[in-house]
């Protein structure tokens, strides 16, 4: 007779952004997509930041190098993130109210996803969306 065994949870995971000055990435985030600033270090320059909007989170720092997205290595491989959104026409339509320029606008894509994408202040690709039910 087999035992069963319970898998430990895995909460989420969040990529680790290089950025050029983290003071103006962490106010990309913040001010433009709504996420709240929940560390940075230190308080009044900071070079280390970590964002955060629901389950997703995103650190930021800067060390003296420049970003490099994955497109500028592999323009076939775009994005940087995935953000998985329950309701991608709802957050289009929030981010279109702030001005925010999509990079892929809001549609279906060929591998069966509905979602769009945006570049952040350092041009690391995000894409928010969901498979097609």
């Amino acid at each position: 007779m087999e035992a069963h065994v319970t898998q430990p949870e895995i909460c989420g995971v969040s990529p680790f952004f290089i950025v050029q000055d983290a003071s103006a990435a962490l106010s990309f985030y913040r001010d433009r997509l709504g996420f709240d600033i929940t560390f940075q270090e230190p308080a009044d320059d900071p070079f280390f930041g970590i964002v955060r909007r629901g389950g997703a989170m995103i650190l930021l720092k800067s060390v003296g190098v420049g970003p490099l997205p994955n497109y500028k290595r592999e323009p076939a491989a775009r994005w940087d993130a995935y953000f998985y959104v329950p309701d991608p026409d709802a957050l289009a339509a929030e981010f279109a109210s702030r001005n925010i320029e999509f990079s892929k606008p809001l549609n279906d894509t060929h591998d069966c996803l509905r979602g769009f994408e945006l570049k952040d202040a350092d041009g690391y690709v995000l894409f928010f969306g969901r498979p097609r039910a």
